[in-house]
């Protein structure tokens, strides 16, 4: 199988075991949380290399790792109700919201699940 022709999900496999440090364990924690809302979220690759889940065809969270630190850029974020307070950059937009994490920082996982859940029904027009 060539590189073009190569799943979503094996290449986010492969960005998660190329990273050599934190980030790596970060990001594969972040995915785990974010597959567990929906069994029917579906992984891309967009962007020139950046994962991104979807659900019925629509963009729900952008995954970056960045030298800093891992980046989770929700596309309809400042619409989405965040009672857990997650998000931490992207105050200033009108439509995307970001959960930056730093080196030994964590994100609730239950709380990530929920934001994702959240941002599903958004997107579907409903919500829960």
């Amino acid at each position: 199988m060539s590189a073009a022709e190569e799943k979503p999900s094996d290449k986010i496999d492969a960005l998660i075991a190329g990273l050599d440090d934190w980030r790596a364990e970060t990001l594969a924690k972040v995915r785990k949380a974010i597959l567990a809302a929906d069994p029917d979220i579906v992984e891309d690759w967009k962007w020139m290399g950046s994962p991104v889940w979807c659900h019925d065809g629509k963009n729900i969270v952008v995954g970056n790792a960045h030298k800093d630190k891992v980046k989770l850029t929700f596309s309809q974020g400042a619409s989405l109700e965040d009672p857990e307070g997650l998000f931490n950059n992207g105050f200033g937009g009108k439509v995307w919201r970001a959960i930056d994490i730093g080196e030994g920082e964590t994100v609730d996982a239950k709380a990530l699940t929920a934001l994702v859940r959240e941002a599903i029904a958004f997107n579907a027009g409903r919500r829960r």
